[in-house]
């Protein structure tokens, strides 16, 4: 075994069903035969337990209840549910004991395994959330939790509060009465003394008070008893309440919130019209951080710049999303905005790095990154992937902190919600459920502070996972699961919002993400104002961690979710078109399509992400000649297309993760090479992803030219490098070398590029490119063959006709979709014909289509880019003559 068999603060054992605990064979000394053992579950009702004692045998105030090992492996059932504990040794606890459950949980747990004389060789904690689930889960899952309201005999609404701590000694609510004299520029905080309010246990180890009408919009926290696993001490510990919908500043109190009041409702939100239903093939996804979408809007009051507000000003931003939706953009999905732990809400205890200082430094100096972490942590800027309340919008973005009181912050995010509604833009929430920012008794550890040792998925020593960098919640736990459905659920009732993204969904279940999509589905317009059904749902499928191969649970990872309809990130369209890969140490390595360096297996990745990722799509490897399927065409030990169906599959080339897409070009291009080379490039990747069978999503910024200053992880890199101005006064090129601790080892090959001023596209420049990027979404509106949204129609009439031929070449894509082939759709023509050429000028020879007559799209003869129009089609050869660094569009006429 490894580390010391004799260490209560690990937790080696796992206490699964009431009358079930697990060993894995590891926490046994090597070479110990375990039918000469004996085994026992020792519980001190007042924490305390003492190792040495344990040991010697002089342990007071403590029970050893007797365990038997079972003969053969764990129940199949368990095995099942806790797959990495298969092999574990199942030890049973007597009837009687068992009984006893709900009140020894209250207590220090311990597993004690003896020799054959006696002497204790393992001492080790217990792992508790099968247990709490075994006893708690049927029942618990269908209770409220939070503040919920009924309406009394005199038509007022009545809170009661319900929490679930079912290891806690004693829960007490405690009560403000009052807050500071508020001003609409003002904090408000409780003042005075709480009123301690006792708490009923109920059997489903939920604590419940009901209040009176008064409550409403009141400050409250938990107070709980605890005794603490490993070290069991005796704490009293003050939490807010982890599914809040309300929270005073710096969320320092949760407050009593009605959502349901009409105060909360701004009239914009009310009756803003809910976008009509979409399929998910339909969506055009804008992915947009709140602050950087007007901070440096200067039409915009600067005391909303930043906040949720700016959106309903008539401002850049608000100019730019109305041009981007009536080409054809659908949704605007929002990096996190719920309650964060890394940006200070109140603005008197916000630092900035001055931006007049910082603009006048030189482009490749290393002082701005100097300035800019040396606030970081305190500065108004940050993605957000650290959650602290999941039900409660992130006070930073209100317009004054007093805004960020209580149901204020409800209306203000409701405000920017009816805003995006009045464009026609759906709204998708970026949801992070699989870490909290900490654990353990931290303040911003709410989970922990309420069911210690529940929330978080913990290793083989009872540590808390942190493979996503944070602290791992563990949502095939029954009640974290719970607090993602009711999350996600009231997002869509209490603030109409349209979809969501799951950071790292690859660490939730499969079976978490049909429970959320269930719940979704269960709310309907009559009953609760929304289409549930409606709401898109897609999220990061990676494989990695604790989780990675299904180690746990079936996850919900890329080619596990087919039947879902819950859609994928695609990184191998990203990488082909970009080339490289993200965990490149050298930048400028690894070319790709759009960056000079095609190959065959990059042109056959391309044709699989056009084809909405299928795993069964066939076509001619440019690679090989040979015919292959999307699953047959590697993405290193991976298989390129893993989707059933093309709604699995997002299809982008930028995110908020890593360079932009513009940083990009200019890491991997010739330093020589032309802007308007660099802008033809920047125009083909975006087609790669507008013009495919999966869903369309793209980056804010990369239609204008958005450069990071070649920052790879900007989470924390402050407004300055993150800047995003939809004015195009510039692009964010040239203010400093990035921050050192993620892009320091890259710097001698930066320094060059952020000096040289031939980088730095002009306002013509982004105004060109923005409008080249309005005709794609455009094309992708005005030609539903470029959606067909279903396998069955994609494998029926995608082709790809030159690749692998004569005709083909690495540094060309060409996708016919027929409509003559197989039930005819009602699409305006019978034909498209994309062709992506990376090269120059060329003849691209479709014998198979001679005698057809072809014309460009009429969105590209109309469109902005004339290089574009002079593409020819010969109807006699079947030929079509291209332009060089171009997307070209051609439509057969029905």
């Amino acid at each position: 075994m490894s580390g010391e068999p004799l260490d209560l603060s690990r937790a080696r054992a796992h206490w699964i069903r009431r009358d079930l605990v697990a060993l894995p064979p590891g926490a046994l000394p090597t070479g110990c035969p375990v039918e000469h053992l004996s085994w026992s579950l020792v519980v001190a009702a007042d924490g305390g337990l003492d190792l040495d004692r344990l040991v010697a045998g002089s342990q007071d105030g403590a029970e050893e209840l007797p365990l038997r090992l079972q003969a053969g492996p764990l129940p199949e059932s368990v095995a099942d549910a806790w797959p990495h504990l298969k092999g574990a040794y199942p030890l049973h606890l007597a009837d009687p004991d068992a009984a006893r459950a709900e009140d020894l949980l209250r207590g220090q747990t311990a597993l004690l395994v003896r020799d054959p004389t006696g002497a204790v060789m393992v001492a080790t904690s217990v792992q508790v959330p099968g247990v709490l689930d075994d006893l708690y889960a049927a029942s618990a899952t269908g209770r409220s939790y939070g503040p919920s309201w009924t309406t009394d005999g005199h038509g007022l609404r009545v809170p009661t509060l319900t929490l679930w701590a079912p290891t806690a000694r004693g829960v007490t609510l405690l009560l403000w009465e009052e807050v500071q004299a508020q001003h609409p520029a003002e904090a408000s905080f409780p003042v005075g003394e709480p009123v301690r309010v006792a708490m009923h246990r109920q059997q489903d180890g939920a604590w419940t008070v009901t209040g009176t009408p008064e409550w409403t919009d009141r400050c409250y926290l938990y107070e709980l008893e605890h005794v603490i696993p490993g070290s069991g001490a005796r704490r009293t510990v003050r939490s807010t309440d982890p599914w809040s919908v309300g929270l005073a500043l710096d969320s320092r109190w949760s407050v009593i919130v009605d959502l349901e009041d009409p105060v909360h409702a701004p009239a914009r939100w009310r009756e803003a019209p809910l976008p009509p239903p979409i399929r998910a093939v339909d969506q055009a996804i804008y992915e947009l951080h709140v602050r950087d979408f007007s901070r440096g809007d200067d039409r915009v009051p600067d005391g909303l710049r930043g906040s949720y507000l700016a959106f309903g000003q008539p401002g850049h931003g608000r100019d730019h999303l109305r041009a981007l939706a009536e080409a054809g953009l659908s949704t605007v999905h929002l990096l996190p905005t719920f309650d964060l732990t890394s940006i200070p809400e109140d603005p008197a205890e916000q630092l900035h790095a001055d931006p007049d200082e910082l603009a006048a430094l030189p482009p490749d100096s290393a002082e701005q990154q100097r300035r800019v972490r040396a606030v970081a942590g305190r500065d108004p800027f940050n993605w957000g992937y650290d959650p602290w309340h999941f039900l409660v919008p992130e006070g930073s973005y209100t317009s004054t902190p007093g805004e960020a009181h209580g149901g204020r912050r409800t209306a203000q995010f409701r405000d920017m919600v009816g805003v995006l509604h009045e464009l026609g833009l759906r709204v998708v929430l970026d949801q992070v459920y699989n870490h909290t920012t900490d654990s353990g008794l931290h303040r911003t550890s709410v989970l922990d502070r309420v069911v210690p040792g529940y929330y978080h998925r913990l290793d083989g020593d009872g540590r808390v996972e942190t493979s996503t960098c944070c602290q791992n919640v563990a949502t095939e736990h029954a009640m974290a699961e719970r607090l993602m459905v009711d999350g996600c659920v009231l997002w869509v009732r209490h603030y109409r919002v349209d979809g969501f993204r799951f950071d790292l969904m690859g660490h939730h279940s499969r079976a978490t993400m049909m429970a959320v999509r269930r719940a979704l589905d269960a709310l309907t317009v009559a009953e609760h104002g929304v289409d549930g059904s409606a709401v898109l749902l897609y999220g990061e499928g990676w494989n990695f961690g604790e989780v990675a191969d299904n180690a746990r649970f079936h996850q919900a990872v890329q080619g596990q979710l087919a039947g879902t309809g819950i859609g994928t990130f695609n990184d191998r369209l990203r990488d082909a078109v970009r080339g490289g890969s993200v965990h490149d140490p050298d930048p400028r390595t690894g070319l790709g399509f759009v960056t000079g360096g095609p190959t065959g297996e990059r042109v056959d990745q391309i044709q699989v992400g056009l084809a909405g990722g299928l795993r069964r799509i066939s076509f001619r490897s440019q690679a090989t000649g040979q015919q292959v399927t999307g699953e047959r065409v590697p993405y290193g030990q991976a298989p390129t297309g893993y989707a059933e169906s093309p709604e699995e599959v997002v299809n982008y080339v930028d995110a908020h993760d890593n360079e932009t897409l513009w940083d990009t070009l200019v890491l991997k291009l010739p330093q020589g090479t032309s802007m308007r080379e660099r802008l033809r490039r920047n125009t083909l990747a975006l087609a790669t992803v507008t013009l495919s069978q999966g869903i369309c999503f793209w980056h804010a910024g990369a239609e204008l030219l958005r450069s990071k200053s070649l920052d790879r992880n900007s989470y924390a890199s402050g407004d300055w490098f993150n800047h995003l101005d939809f004015a195009l006064g510039d692009n964010g090129f040239g203010r400093g070398l990035p921050p050192e601790p993620d892009n320091g080892t890259r710097w001698p090959v930066m320094r060059p590029l952020l000096a040289d001023p031939a980088l730095l596209p002009s306002a013509q420049d982004q105004a060109h490119a923005v409008a080249c990027a309005h005709d794609l979404l455009r094309l992708r509106a005005a030609h539903p063959l470029l959606r067909l949204g279903s396998a069955t129609a994609i494998l029926e009439k995608v082709t790809f006709p030159v690749s692998g031929t004569a005709d083909g070449a690495d540094d060309l894509v060409v996708m016919l979709v027929d409509d003559l082939r197989g039930p005819r759709s009602d699409a305006p023509e019978s034909g498209v014909l994309v062709i992506l050429n990376a090269g120059g000028g060329r003849e691209v020879r479709l014998p198979a289509l001679a005698g057809q007559r072809w014309q460009l799209s009429p969105v590209q003869r109309t469109g902005v880019d004339e290089v574009v129009t002079g593409a020819l089609w010969d109807v006699a050869e079947g030929r079509a003559s291209v332009p060089g660094l171009s997307a070209v569009v051609l439509v057969r006429p029905g």
